[in-house]
Order: structure tokens, then sequence, then C-alpha cells
């Protein structure tokens, strides 16, 4: 028998519905929502690591170059 009838046994009628578990029985949040949670804030964090950079770059660089720094 394979892994797919074990389960299908295993789980009777809630046998191909998403599991929604919960990560702790008093935590309204469930695995997907978790994981979903942690891509959506790695791909933040590194949109503004990318942002940052091409403030650095513009500011340090492209900046002076135009002579913004004499204007006083």
């Amino acid at each position: 028998m394979g892994e797919a009838k074990r389960r299908k046994i295993a789980l009777g009628e809630n046998y191909g519905k998403s599991q929604q578990t919960r990560i702790l029985p008093w935590v309204p949040i469930t695995k997907s929502q978790a994981e979903l949670f942690v891509k959506w804030t790695n791909r933040g964090a590194w949109i503004g690591i990318g942002l940052m950079v091409v403030a650095w770059v513009t500011i340090r660089f492209i900046g002076p170059a135009f002579g913004w720094w004499q204007v006083v």
C-alpha cells in the first residue's frame, strides 16, 4: 500500500482538505499564514536593503559629482 492510500485511510473524510493547524493552540495563526508572513517580510527586507544601497550610492557618489555639496 502506498503512502497516499495510507494517508487517505488515516484521514478519512478530511483527505484532500487543507490542514489548518495552528502554531500554538491559543494563537489564532496557522502554519501556512506564518510561512506567508515570513516570505513577505523576507522579501520586504531585501527590497529595503536594495533601496538603502541605491540611496547611499546616490548620496555618496552622484550628489557630489553634480556639485550639490557646494550649495551654501
